[in-house]
């Protein structure tokens, strides 16, 4: 969060790390950053937390007696539909919902974690069985949750002051997200335990259940819709803006760059980017598919991302920082190697998806290359 602060605060800009990735490597590294987004990332993070929407929908109806692949991917489809279509009338509609969809879930997280620590008999909670088999595979999984930390800096052009705005939704958004993390998982261990925890296929619900042992279920069930409502609708409209920088850079693709006058929002990157989540929802069938799809492709440019701060420190030294990194270089070569860690666990894990990622990434050089010589021919 620091990091990008600095980053974001310096080049308050349209399109997040295509801007720091360009202005520290050149245009090819901003273009495949888009590229990566637009066909890896984004979709696959959008379809990702729409089936975890789905699978809590179905619970509610049908009543939880089907969970079969056609209706998940049914509720995760028409829940992208929805939301893109109501980011494409308007960012006030959009925003709106968002500040909504975020207060109920951050209500409804405090009512969980005060039911446990409050209502729940005591356990031992630091007795545990079985053996830590991936520590940083389970760190990959434990970040998937705080997705979006960042994604206030691809919106940066629209922030109003954003020397101090942007430094404090990154900085206290990431710490308040944090603290919440916290405080339910602490919940979950002080009601079921370690071993609970370690054993249990649907925590927040067992959790509750142990209070509340009547619909705790349905409940529950409730709450992560809104949880991951919002989350669809925040990625969404960040993602969004990705697309539409990279359309104003190349020119192959300046389709998605065109902003609608009529509902004053990116509309075609927003139907783009629906339209390149839907097959993979179709085709990665859950949300455990959807996120080894990301994974590698992410932690990569996050690391580019964190090393382009010295790469423009030394690159523009004379260019005012009004959020400069607190205890640079020490934080920001923590954030890289923690870059680094989570690369290697992700190819360790699934070194076939992997590969598969980052070689799709790399099918973004020829149209690079293609644009930059269509680029040439026609300026001649």
């Amino acid at each position: 969060a620091l990091c990008y602060a600095e980053l974001a605060t310096t080049y308050p800009y349209a399109g997040g790390d295509i801007v720091y990735l360009e202005r520290a490597y050149g245009p090819w590294a901003g273009f495949l950053f888009g590229w990566a987004n637009a066909l890896i990332i984004r979709p696959g993070n959008i379809a990702a937390i729409a089936f975890a929407f789905a699978r809590y929908a179905a619970m509610i109806y049908p009543g939880g007696k089907s969970q079969s692949g056609g209706i998940l991917i049914a509720y995760a489809i028409g829940a992208v539909f929805v939301l893109t279509m109501l980011n494409v009338l308007g960012v006030k509609e959009s925003t709106r919902a968002q500040n909504a969809l975020v207060v109920a879930k951050v209500v409804g997280l405090l009512a969980v974690v005060a039911a446990a620590l409050w209502g729940a008999p005591e356990v031992e909670m630091y007795s545990r069985s079985g053996s830590v088999t991936s520590p940083v595979l389970g760190l990959i999984l434990v970040l998937f949750t705080f997705g979006g930390w960042n994604d206030v800096a691809y919106v940066a052009a629209e922030v109003e002051k954003p020397e101090r705005n942007l430094f404090w939704s990154l900085v206290l958004g990431t710490s308040a997200v944090i603290g919440l993390y916290l405080l339910v998982n602490l919940a979950y261990t002080s009601t079921l335990g370690l071993a609970g925890v370690a054993a249990s296929k649907a925590v927040a619900t067992d959790t509750i259940s142990v209070v509340f042992p009547k619909g705790a279920a349905l409940l529950v069930a409730a709450l992560i819709c809104i949880c991951t409502l919002g989350g669809t609708n925040g990625t969404i409209f960040t993602g969004s803006r990705i697309y539409y920088a990279l359309g104003e850079r190349v020119k192959v693709l300046s389709f998605l760059g065109n902003w609608s006058e009529r509902f004053n929002t990116p509309a075609y990157a927003l139907i783009t980017q629906g339209l390149l989540t839907i097959p993979i929802i179709l085709l990665a069938g859950s949300f455990s598919s959807s996120v080894v799809y990301t994974t590698t492709v992410v932690w990569l440019f996050f690391l580019a991302t964190g090393i382009s701060v010295f790469v423009l420190r030394w690159k523009e030294p004379e260019t005012k920082r009004p959020n400069p990194v607190y205890l640079h270089p020490i934080t920001t070569l923590a954030f890289c190697g923690s870059c680094v860690l989570l690369i290697w666990g992700a190819v360790d894990y699934d070194p076939k998806g992997s590969i598969a990622s980052l070689l799709l990434l790399l099918s973004g050089i020829p149209v690079y290359l293609y644009s930059v010589k269509k680029s040439a021919k026609d300026n001649k």
